[in-house]
């Protein structure tokens, strides 16, 4: 990050602080920031660049500067309600959004202090870069599991290089989070195919990305984030400037992004779709699917017995387009994410240790995933490079395919970099030099001419394929593979420092903790 944007950040940040004494989390902090710019932005691109305003100029932000005490509170609830109705960006932004500063002279404060930033004379990138800041300071919140949404941007950065995304292909995050996958893709895209002509531009800003996102407050800083890197920033929600915020916010023509028959998401929708992903198959194919569905328990609903107790029944999801019914959440999203994939398709999935060995409904996924698919890749990931404690985690990279009686997987290269390899977030973070080799042994350009870096010469080669007929072989399927001989097991003298061992010690049980308690639920369910 440039020394600009950290020096905004810590300056917007340090006001947290203060907000935090009234019960603010950093979380309603974040939104209420999103807020905040979003109406201070517009504002800007009226006043100083002569673009027409998104925001009716009753609602716009001139119109909080003028007021103080509880004028000034109950306008921002006023502001809040009305532009979140409708649908499109400016709705997907405001959608339920409500006031969580309950301190007139707080929030005043606060709007001095943005006010006193000029926006629009920063460029995409520092803005970006400022929002991303505060994204990452609000996952680092451990308390609050806003850190479930954020991927670790090195490894979001190494998965779309070998990915290699083009001009004029649509993208597809169905678990979108704050955006970091989709504004990767973006920047890769800018910077590997610049300069872009103007309807490689129009298309990749306005049409190549899409995204679905269940939580509205994660939606919201989604497509904010979005919207400072200038994705959907032309006329941020492409309707007429009038003076009345009901006509103008909900007129929104309701057109679609590509789903097989040419037709395109109009300027003015959001890229994001608040909405369960997986709750049905939505139509629409895309060209490549970059994602990292959300860890943790299985899909359940909690009800009330007639006796009065809180009891959680686990909810299997049932899908003509799905090859096992299953309560198992990320076993659904691999299976969703090859219903989303167009024919020739390609896709990048982090998942699990589970979906690699669980039996059952997992054998089964494995089994057609391998055989209707080209699943080539295996990046096993480190732990302690999650902000969710306790995460064992994996990516999948494969390519949808035709029918075909025979299976389309011949090989599956596997990249261990999990065996010796110690991250945490704090000591030693992951950075992007850290998955040079994998990048490199991905072989992009050709994948279908890799080397090996394992051999019986070499046993401590991270990088090996396994065939087809090998991994058949293995029991159930199991794709939990592993061949390098672990270090700290074998030398004491060698030991990670005891921090090391005691932050290793507590993920694992916090992992077990976990299962144990999906089999709690599914027993008492039963």
């Amino acid at each position: 990050m440039s020394t600009q944007s950290s020096t905004i950040v810590q300056r917007v940040w340090n006001y947290c602080n203060v907000l935090r004494d009234d019960g603010i989390s950093y979380g309603d902090y974040v939104e209420q920031l999103t807020y905040l710019l979003f109406l201070k932005m517009d504002h800007e691109g009226a006043a100083l660049l002569g673009k027409p305003s998104a925001i009716p100029a009753k609602l716009g932000w001139a119109s909080l500067l003028a007021r103080d005490g509880d004028d000034l509170e109950i306008h921002y609830i006023h502001i809040l309600n009305e532009l979140g109705k409708g649908s499109g960006l400016i709705p997907t932004i405001f959608r339920k959004a409500q006031n969580k500063i309950q301190d007139p002279a707080k929030l005043k404060r606060l709007i001095t202090l943005i006010d006193g930033e000029t926006w629009v004379g920063l460029d995409i990138d520092t803005k970006g870069e400022i929002y991303e800041g505060l994204l990452e300071k609000n996952a680092q919140d451990t308390k609050s599991g806003a850190g479930q949404y954020f991927t670790p941007r090195p490894l979001i950065r190494a998965m779309v290089d070998v990915m290699r995304p083009a001009p004029g292909q649509t993208l597809c995050d169905p678990a979108a989070g704050t955006g970091g996958f989709l504004l990767a893709a973006h920047d890769y895209i800018i910077k590997h195919h610049g300069p872009l002509d103007k309807d490689q531009f129009e298309h990749l800003n306005h049409h190549a990305l899409h995204g679905w996102e269940i939580v509205d407050n994660t939606a919201r800083l989604c497509v904010m984030n979005l919207y400072l890197h200038g994705i959907g920033a032309a006329r941020a929600d492409g309707a007429r400037p009038d003076d009345g915020a009901g006509a103008r916010l909900d007129d929104r023509d309701g057109a679609r992004p590509h789903d097989g028959d040419g037709a395109r998401r109009a300027p003015q929708q959001s890229p994001i779709h608040v909405d369960d992903s997986l709750a049905a198959d939505p139509g629409q194919r895309f060209d490549m699917i970059l994602t990292n569905p959300p860890f943790g328990k299985k899909s359940s609903v909690t009800f009330i017995t007639e006796e009065g107790e809180v009891k959680r029944e686990s909810t299997t999801i049932v899908r003509d387009d799905f090859w096992a019914s299953t309560s198992n959440k990320q076993l659904n999203f691999v299976q969703h994410v090859k219903t989303l994939l167009a024919i020739n398709g390609k896709a990048a999935v982090v998942v699990p240790d589970n979906v690699l060995f669980e039996g059952g409904a997992g054998e089964t996924v494995r089994r057609k995933l391998l055989h209707e698919c080209d699943v080539h890749t295996l990046l096993r990931l480190p732990t302690g490079i999650f902000y969710a404690q306790g995460v064992k985690a994996n990516v999948f990279f494969f390519d949808r395919k035709p029918a075909s009686e025979t299976p389309w997987t011949k090989e599956l290269w596997i990249y261990d970099l999990r065996t010796n390899m110690d991250f945490t977030l704090k000591t030693n973070p992951l950075d992007r030099a850290d998955l040079d080799e994998f990048v490199s042994c991905y072989h992009a350009e050709n994948r279908h001419t890799r080397t090996a870096t394992w051999s019986p010469e070499n046993e401590s080669g991270r990088w090996r394929a396994f065939t087809y007929d090998e991994l058949m072989a293995r029991d159930k399927v199991n794709l939990d593979i592993f061949w390098l001989r672990d270090e700290t097991l074998e030398d004491s003298a060698n030991l990670p420092e005891p921090h090391v061992l005691a932050a290793e010690i507590v993920e694992d049980l916090q992992a077990a903790l976990t299962q144990f308690g999906e089999v709690a639920e599914d027993l008492t369910a039963t």
